[in-house]
């Protein structure tokens, strides 16, 4: 019983892999993305500045206002555990009114929902 709970658990893992590596296929320079929900407190996956930082530079920190932005992928990076996307809003307004670009690991963002396509 407990092998064929196994196998079917690693069979669920892999098939959400495979949809997960389909999507990271299709982002190409241009695409648009939609920021969702941090995956903890903050972003874990999307890469902004520290929130000291933010407020040095005359922004304000506030992740829940992020939430259903779009962006637009404008240079993706292959690195050695994956691709690395940098992403500007469509609207051209700044990130917390101090920050033009943002990065962020692909392929995790998409798994968490950081980012949806």
């Amino acid at each position: 019983m407990k092998n064929i709970l196994i196998i079917a658990f690693l069979s669920v893992l892999t098939t959400y892999g495979q949809e997960t590596s389909a999507l990271t296929e299709t982002i190409t320079v241009g695409s648009e993305l939609t920021i969702g929900k941090p995956s903890s407190q903050g972003f874990k996956y999307l890469h902004f500045p520290k929130t000291n930082f933010i407020i040095k530079k005359g922004g304000i920190a506030n992740y829940k206002n992020l939430q259903g932005k779009k962006v637009i992928v404008t240079k993706i990076e292959e690195v050695n555990n994956g691709k690395v996307i940098t992403m500007k809003r469509k609207d051209g307004v700044q990130f917390f009114n101090s920050i033009r670009t943002v990065k962020a690991n692909l392929k995790q963002a998409l798994a968490t929902g950081e980012v949806k396509s």
